[in-house]
């Protein structure tokens, strides 16, 4: 071989050229086109107009305006910018002046921006006789530098008005109209805004994380659910529990916005309620706030709680404040007195409220068991009735103790499993109904999915899985749906579990006439669905949807019925993982067979077919599990190899080609592409005679 480097041991250098200075004949100057010459200006701008066809307008001050979008060629560049907006001004004298070029990115920082139009002035400088385009491709290539240098400081100038004199001249003109109420009206103190300790601070934080974790865990899977970017607005599902005892202006309200400032609960909490008009929600929003600022050791969830459970006595006592007005003679501790007394006369037995509410929610249904009397206590229900009874026992709220009324429906006993509609949303419809229910149940025994359609209320079902043959009984126990209940009904099953809802039939009642739909045609909807229909009697538009659907199971299905028959007695081979079967696996009629296998219509293991019929009285049926014959490891039926040990379990040379009686010797029936249909017969034997007689 011929050596790279010298004997001297340095490289030869390859940097010089062979000729130092290209001599000056030889240098032919870059062709100019000719309307270049004649036009530099719009020759220019034409190849702009091709290159990235810009809107085009022309200024006051003469100048050409093009304002394209510049994307990085650059396929590592690692700034976040998919589009650099130019906005290109050539004067009316270009080439003698240069042009400028102002940046449009509203989401590039004003000192960055500054950084790109100072490095286009420096490569229009630097590069004297360049065309426009030219110019554009180097601020392509040489964006990222400009993009890494440090941010030019910029100043912000803001101008206030001064209003001082005109508050003066206002003032004098109400001097001497109204000089008694001037000398009476308290002049308005300057209030200092709240400052905080670093561990009040890094506390408040602590707490706000945790219960932000604890709302978004319970709330964040419902529909109507949405958070702000920055984290402080949360757009949450509200359902009054007593909406029939709402002003009418406050009935349709359907979600409300909970303000959770950064430093809360140092800083005040509010809400914003939706669908409603600000003049029927202000008094209400502002009560809340004043509550929940009283009541800083309760959560996020309990405030909102609070809010679903008494928003009814929140807007009784906003109305009464609303009424009481500013008299000449009333100060405003007066007005703060009658609104507490509103306040007070609102509640159950006009108690001292105590230091801590515990709201504990309280099933629809339970309500429904009470007298007629309804509007005295509910109207008088308070946090200070919830709180007395949480001291005395542990859960549960207080029910009524009177009779129920005659008109009360009776409700399905809590067993079994409770199928529900969470999120559902009525559109003047004032029931909802299932009346023939189509189900997707999985069995206990082989867990395969079985359908069971045409479920009526209280009409048991019976059926078989339709693998292991096992008996599954269905039973449904319909419910009413409406605003205060989402619960449809429960399910008694036996041998399987509920898994999915399939499309059911369902019976709306209209809300404006209360008339029921047709329960032969019925409608037919499922989850995700939204159906709307039209009235029968009085012609008015109803729509229900059912977002999602919900099973719980109050209580476990009874156990599988006992197998008829005598059980198959496990079959003992004595066989250790790791270690290879008798002869490999394989037997007298298969010898490249590595493996056994476990036929499924007797449940024992053979070494092929034939010793399976040999061995057996009956017909063999299709093995679909396998013992290797290297690792003696049981697996399911593979056609080539072991999944434990990967060894191949067909031999050698084979292929499987003629394990299972598929193949033939008959060179007549051979293929043509078969080596065997034209070898030579008997060549073996005519050698070995002629060898004997030698």
């Amino acid at each position: 071989m011929i050596p790279i480097r010298p004997r001297g041991g340095t490289p030869p250098r390859r940097d010089r050229q062979a000729i130092r200075e290209v001599p000056a004949d030889r240098v032919v100057p870059k062709p100019v086109p000719e309307q270049q010459v004649r036009d530099a200006r719009t020759y220019q701008i034409e190849q702009l107009r091709r290159r990235f066809s810009p809107k085009e307008s022309t200024l006051q001050s003469g100048e050409s305006s093009f304002l394209f979008s510049l994307a990085p060629s650059d396929p590592d560049f690692p700034y976040d910018l998919a589009h650099l907006e130019c906005d290109l001004r050539v004067p009316a004298a270009y080439p003698r002046r240069p042009p400028r070029l102002i940046v449009k990115n509203s989401d590039i920082p004003k000192g960055f921006a500054i950084n790109i139009e100072k490095g286009w002035d420096k490569l229009v400088e630097d590069r004297p006789g360049a065309t426009l385009l030219s110019l554009t491709n180097a601020l392509d290539k040489a964006l990222e530098s400009f993009l890494s240098e440090k941010k030019t400081e910029t100043v912000k100038l803001m101008t206030f008005k001064d209003t001082r004199h005109l508050e003066q001249e206002e003032q004098q003109q109400r001097s001497p109209v109204e000089p008694s109420k001037a000398a009476v009206q308290p002049q308005k103190r300057y209030i200092p805004e709240e400052s905080f300790s670093r561990e009040q601070i890094a506390e408040a934080k602590a707490r706000r994380a945790q219960e932000v974790r604890q709302l978004e865990a319970r709330m964040s899977r419902l529909p109507s659910y949405s958070k702000s970017s920055d984290g402080v607005v949360y757009t949450l599902p509200l359902e009054p529990r007593r909406k029939a005892l709402l002003p009418p202006g406050l009935r349709p309200v359907q979600s409300a916005q909970l303000i959770i400032p950064l430093l809360y609960p140092l800083q005040r909490l509010r809400v914003l309620l939706n669908d409603v008009e600000s003049k029927d929600a202000e008094g209400v929003e502002e009560l809340f706030s004043q509550k929940a600022s009283e009541q800083k050791q309760m959560t996020l969830t309990s405030h909102l709680n609070y809010l679903a459970s008494n928003i009814h006595l929140l807007a009784k006592q906003a109305a009464a404040a609303a009424q009481v007005s500013l008299s000449p003679q009333e100060t405003p501790d007066e007005v703060a007195n009658a609104a507490k007394e509103a306040e007070n006369s609102s509640t159950l037995d006009g108690g001292v409220g105590k230091s801590h509410i515990h709201v504990i929610p309280r099933p629809a249904e339970w309500a429904q068991a009470h007298d007629g009397s309804e509007t005295s206590d509910s109207e008088d229900y308070s946090e200070d009735d919830d709180d007395e009874y949480s001291a005395e026992e542990d859960g549960g709220a207080a029910i009524d103790a009177g009779e129920p009324s005659t008109a009360a429906t009776s409700q399905n006993p809590e067993r079994g499993t409770a199928i529900s509609f969470p999120s559902v949303e009525l559109y003047n419809v004032e029931l909802l109904e299932v009346s023939s229910l189509s189900l997707t149940v999985k069995c206990e025994r082989c867990k395969t999915l079985n359908e069971i359609t045409g479920l009526r209320d209280k009409a048991e079902k019976a059926s078989s899985c339709k693998k292991c043959a096992t008996a599954l009984t269905v039973k449904f126990r319909a419910e009413l749906v409406h605003v205060y209940s989402i619960r449809a009904g429960f399910i008694d099953v036996n041998g399987c579990t509920v898994a999915d809802m399939l499309p059911s039939i369902f019976v709306p009642t209209c809300g404006k006439c209360s008339t029921p739909f047709p329960s032969s045609p019925g409608l037919s909807s499922v989850r995700g669905e939204t159906t709307t229909n039209v009235c029968r009697e009085c012609h008015s538009r109803f729509t229900f949807a059912i977002p999602e659907v919900k099973f719980l199971a109050y209580s476990h299905a009874s156990a599988l019925p006992p197998t008829s028959g005598p059980r198959r007695r496990q079959e003992k081979l004595g066989l250790h993982a790791g270690d290879p079967l008798p002869d490999k696996g394989a037997c007298a009629h298969y010898k490249r067979s590595f493996r056994w296998f476990r036929f499924s219509c007797c449940g024992k293991v053979f070494p092929c077919d034939r010793c399976h019929d040999e061995g057996e009285p009956h017909v063999n049926e299709w093995a679909n599990r396998m013992i290797c014959g290297w690792c003696s490891r049981e697996q399911r039926y593979s056609p080539e190899m072991c999944g434990f040990c990967g060894r191949s379990v067909i031999g050698k040379g084979g292929k499987g080609y003629w394990e299972g009686g598929k193949g033939t010797r008959n060179k007549v029936l051979m293929r043509r592409g078969d080596k065997r249909k034209y070898r030579r017969v008997g060549g073996g034997e005519q050698a070995a005679q002629k060898r004997k007689d030698e």
